[in-house]
């Protein structure tokens, strides 16, 4: 795979969150967001314990707690959302003001370790919603770009704010991270070789992506004859990747959000990916 370059973008990030969070009024906190149960003040906590874990984990080896024993990918999430929810019930005795403290100071520190790294060597974690048990480095800082992005803009979501994510260039690697994991999702999906999906992604920050089926199963193109295409504006395509809307949710077909020209039972398992580990 050609590598997704994303070092540089993680301090402009961090510089938009923290403006973000600055904005905030006292009730913007409790603000309810796509996340579900989080609030803006519950997702800024978890931004900061992805923060605390890059160091500790990343930079430090020290992983803490041992996880209890996994036998499947479902396992995995579980006990992740079990170290999510803790942290951020904790962190509701933290002020909105110290958070933006600790974000400030530790979204730098983290940015340095990223830049350190040999983006070629093997990553601490391998990314799993890719299928992947081991990655490079450079996959694995894209897949934290994904996580830092995404999250930013739920607290955008529930502010009306998101403008300044969806440009061209935050918004177009998050795009190209997350169309990494459709190989993976289609490994069950069963087609004859050959057989090609188009996923369009609207806008500028957009583009398109080719996944077809060859005798290793399915893999992603440069290019192709596609016989099913599936479009998604660029509003909704981060939130059916991130689990904030399901296609459950809203029709399939010649909506303003989502078009299928083709296949809808080809094209429904990329509107099922979800590219995060939760």
């Amino acid at each position: 795979m050609v590598p997704i370059a994303v070092t540089h973008l993680f301090s402009k990030l961090d510089e938009l969150l923290i403006n973000c969070l600055r904005s905030c009024t006292i009730d913007d906190w409790k603000r309810p967001t796509l996340a579900k149960k989080w609030t803006i003040k519950d997702i800024a906590a978890h931004l900061l314990d992805g923060n605390l874990r890059s160091l500790s984990m990343g930079r430090d080896q020290y992983f803490g707690e041992t996880p209890p024993a996994l036998e499947s990918y479902a396992d995995l999430v579980a006990w992740l959302n079990e170290l999510n929810a803790d942290w951020v019930k904790a962190c509701q005795r933290i002020s909105p003001s110290l958070l933006i403290s600790l974000l400030d100071c530790t979204g730098p520190a983290v940015t340095r370790h990223y830049q350190q790294l040999d983006l070629a060597a093997p990553a601490v974690f391998g990314v799993a919603w890719a299928g992947e048990e081991q990655s490079a480095n450079w996959f694995h800082l894209a897949r934290e770009y994904t996580e830092k992005w995404h999250h930013q803009a739920q607290i955008r979501d529930a502010l009306n704010q998101t403008a300044p994510l969806l440009s061209r260039e935050f918004y177009h690697p998050f795009l190209q991270t997350m169309m990494r994991g459709l190989p993976h999702q289609y490994r069950h999906t069963d087609a004859a070789y050959g057989t090609t999906l188009q996923l369009i992604v609207g806008g500028a920050a957009g583009g398109h992506w080719f996944l077809q089926k060859t005798s290793d199963g399915w893999k992603l193109a440069e290019n192709g004859i596609s016989h099913t295409t599936l479009r998604l504006e660029p509003e909704i395509a981060w939130k059916l990747f991130t689990k904030g809307i399901r296609p459950e949710e809203m029709p399939l077909t010649s909506t303003k959000m989502i078009n299928i020209e083709g296949d809808p039972d080809l094209a429904r398992p990329a509107l099922n990916m979800i590219a995060v580990m939760a």
